[in-house]
């Protein structure tokens, strides 16, 4: 197709127009018939958005997009250019991407009655079939649909009533495209308005020209609850000709976020290859986030992004790396400790409720993790009672009495990896607890497991954990008391 030039051997190609709408509905009937995935990288929605927009584009419908923030919502529209045909062809030189066997533009109209079959024609790919917008307050209906052009009137000696010297916004441009707006609720509700002909019949009006052009598109739209977004909503006639409205969601599961947050994370090969990260550590790192939808600090209302997890794993990575390079070795295996380093990539994601706020974002993301580490520790050791008999022994006692004959340990950031190791283990009932319930865990995720195991006590009140400037001292939770009186 691509050797195709003019109008006349397009005509010979026996080459059929269909609208955009009929493209993605016939290339998405045909990965479905085949059993291709037909949004690949887009994980957690399989059984529940995926479906529903598949109905939507069979359906040829509009799409409106509804949720809150970094659940892929714009991932998903930026995937549908892989639904689309790889080249069509339209008129050469055609600002809205004229259909030669259906042009629609004066200057098009006007070529091809110059030129006949002899019109040039050239193709356009897929990847340039996509057009996006974010709706902010100051958008324009010219920057959308278009506006007179005084200059281009001047220039070509035309008068104000000659369609020519109309200049065409965004989406007149975009035609024969998909053409996303991001965050609909915060356009202006007269530059929705605007939108109505455009979406229910096909035709742009501007500056009073009587316009007539069947303009082909598939709009996708985004947006966060309008409960959330108080700087606007979506007005109710806008909405009724979308044809389908989809609800996203968050990951369900830990296993499909550590796959997002894997994928997404920008991660350095040599950073990679110089931190062992343990398995628990990226499943404590995903766990925060779901925390943090829960959280009474937090405004469950304006969401926790998947962008916590993604740049939380960078800079837990990161914190590793800084301590591995000041100490000259070139391996290195995450800490526990090192999750104080996620700390500002938590703050900067979240919006905090009243009580949060008075609590502090620094403080919040503490909280955050030992509720983690909380969630997760009955899944890996047995369950700590918070009221327990006098003088009976519990799987944890000897730790406990370990701390208190030997006034606790301090446990620096910079430590280097043999003095880590040497501490810990320092600590045999530490070694005896992991045997016996870990008894097929890695060597080198045992020293991290063994951490675990101290913070664990610490978020059950059974040690205690104090900030030092260069570390943490973990002792012995009633000798930490008798020493502050």
């Amino acid at each position: 197709m691509n050797n195709i030039n003019t109008l006349g051997e397009l005509k010979k190609s026996g080459y059929e127009t269909k609208s955009i709408k009929d493209e993605l509905r016939h290339n998405l009937r045909e990965k479905i018939k085949s059993g291709q995935p037909t949004f690949e990288g887009v994980h957690g929605f399989e059984n529940t958005v995926i479906p529903e927009l598949e109905r939507a584009i069979l359906s040829r419908h509009n799409i409106n997009l509804l949720g809150l923030r970094g659940q892929a919502k714009t991932r998903l529209a930026r995937k549908m250019i892989e639904l689309l045909d790889e080249y069509i062809p339209f008129v050469t030189g055609s600002e809205i991407n004229d259909d030669p066997l259906h042009p629609i533009s004066r200057f098009a109209k006007d070529l091809i009655a110059e030129k006949g079959d002899a019109t040039p024609i050239s193709w356009l790919h897929r990847s340039e079939r996509f057009f996006e917008k974010l709706a902010t307050p100051d958008v324009t209906v010219a920057d959308l649909i278009g506006d007179v052009d005084p200059i281009k009137a001047a220039n070509l000696k035309l008068s104000y009533a000659d369609d020519r010297v109309i200049h065409f916004g965004m989406i007149p441009r975009a035609n024969r495209s998909i053409f996303v707006i991001n965050e609909l609720p915060d356009l202006q509700a007269r530059i929705q308005v605007a939108l109505f002909n455009i979406l229910q019949e096909g035709d742009i009006q501007i500056r009073g020209f009587k316009l007539r052009m069947p303009l082909d598109m598939q709009f996708i739209f985004t947006a966060n609850p309008e409960d959330y977004t108080n700087r606007g909503s979506i007005v109710t006639p806008l909405k009724d000709r979308i044809g389908s409205q989809i609800l996203t969601h968050y990951p369900e599961t830990i296993k499909i976020a550590r796959t997002i947050t894997e994928q997404e994370a920008k991660l350095d090969v040599a950073q990679s290859d110089l931190v062992y990260v343990p398995s628990l550590a990226r499943d404590l790192l995903e766990q925060i986030s779901f925390e943090a939808r829960a959280s009474e600090f937090i405004d469950n209302k304006s969401g926790v992004s998947a962008r916590l997890s993604i740049t939380a794993l960078e800079n837990l990575l990161s914190t590793a790396e800084r301590r591995a390079l000041k100490s000259g070795v070139d391996k290195t295996t995450l800490r526990l400790s090192d999750f104080m380093g996620i700390i500002p990539a938590i703050t900067g994601k979240v919006e905090l409720v009243y009580e949060g706020e008075q609590e502090g974002a620094a403080i919040v993301a503490q909280h955050l993790i030992g509720d983690a580490i909380r969630t997760f520790f009955p899944g890996y050791f047995p369950k700590i009672e918070k009221l327990e008999k006098q003088g009976e022994k519990t799987p944890y006692s000897d730790i406990l009495e370990w701390f208190f004959t030997e006034s606790g340990f301090e446990l620096l950031d910079d430590c280097s990896d043999e003095e880590y190791k040497t501490i810990l283990e320092s600590i045999a009932p530490l070694e005896a607890l992991v045997k016996k319930y870990q008894p097929q865990l890695e060597k080198e995720d045992s020293y991290f497991m063994k951490e675990f195991i101290l913070w664990g006590l610490v978020e059950y009140k059974k040690l205690s954990k104090d900030r030092l400037s260069e570390g943490y001292q973990f002792k012995d939770l009633y000798g930490s008391y008798i020493s502050k009186l």
